[in-house]
């Protein structure tokens, strides 16, 4: 009985029974056969979850077959985030201040529109600042605290889990939300409060910075830029608050006083905030 080796239109290569036997032929032509048998059986099966991914009991595992599948589609896939950094637009290394600047957008990026959890955080210590100074202050510690654990963790001095600290960046969320119900004025512990969730949320910050890919020559100027952007994004977000905020008390003719704004903003805002943070610390705590 003797076989040949045939190429199905799929890309497999099937054997077939001939039935008969096959006339000699030359050597050279026998080896072309074999190596062409070769190089397409490997190539078939170049992607296992196509030929063995089957329903039934001869298949292999689903998670299995799942993780074949990511692979292969990430691996089709050309990982822009590290090849951007590299060269400018005219192909050419990129400066220092080139560097700077294209972070600062991504930095921007970070928090409008990506970082909703971010964003919520920010609005919810604005809603309990009535006075502009007390709104000041915890911006700055906010900001001070992430930038250290931003540089701490992007430099490999600490290495926290992610699995961690995104779950404790929803908890951060809900209590401070939940503070604003409580406490009708803001506590004299908030900016404390504030500065110690700013250290969580900078880990945060440096866990997305670090998926970047970053080439060694181009680190500090890309962190600088990409904090610049982050707190670029976050003054976006308040000022944006602010004039909300100026629009429902004109609206509510509150211009003054704060009985209005706290019963139709603060608490209603504070309310939804704190339990969109429960809810995703269920679920972060939860993977």
């Amino acid at each position: 009985m003797k076989f040949i080796a045939w190429l199905s239109p799929g890309g497999n290569c099937v054997l077939i029974s001939t039935g008969t036997e096959l006339k000699p032929v030359r050597g050279k032509l026998k080896l072309a056969a074999v190596v062409a048998a070769i190089f397409f059986a490997v190539a078939a099966h170049g992607h296992p979850e196509d030929e063995f991914c089957t329903p039934g009991e001869d298949g292999l595992d689903p998670a299995l077959c799942a993780a074949l599948a990511e692979l292969n589609n990430s691996e089709a896939d050309v990982n822009q985030a590290e090849l951007k950094p590299l060269l400018d637009a005219t192909g050419m290394e990129r400066s220092f201040w080139s560097t700077a600047a294209l972070y600062v957008t991504i930095g921007v990026g970070h928090i409008l529109p990506d970082g909703t959890d971010h964003i919520l955080f920010v609005l919810a210590i604005f809603l309990a600042s009535t006075r502009l100074r007390a709104l000041v202050i915890q911006v700055s510690a906010f900001t001070v605290a992430h930038t250290a654990t931003l540089a701490l963790a992007a430099t490999g001095v600490i290495t926290p889990s992610a699995s961690v600290v995104e779950p404790l960046i929803a908890l951060t969320i809900a209590f401070v939300a939940i503070e604003n119900l409580v406490f009708k004025e803001m506590t004299s512990w908030r900016p404390v409060v504030v500065f110690g969730f700013g250290l969580i949320h900078g880990l945060g910050f440096a866990g997305f910075f670090g998926e970047l890919g970053l080439p060694p020559g181009q680190f500090w100027s890309a962190l600088i830029g990409f904090n610049v952007g982050v707190e670029i994004g976050q003054l976006t977000v308040i000022v944006a608050a602010a004039l909300l905020g100026t629009m429902l008390r004109r609206a509510l003719r509150d211009p003054t006083g704060v009985a209005n704004y706290r019963r139709y903003l603060v608490r209603p805002g504070s309310l939804l905030i704190g339990l969109t943070g429960l809810w995703w610390a269920i679920l972060r705590f939860s993977l």
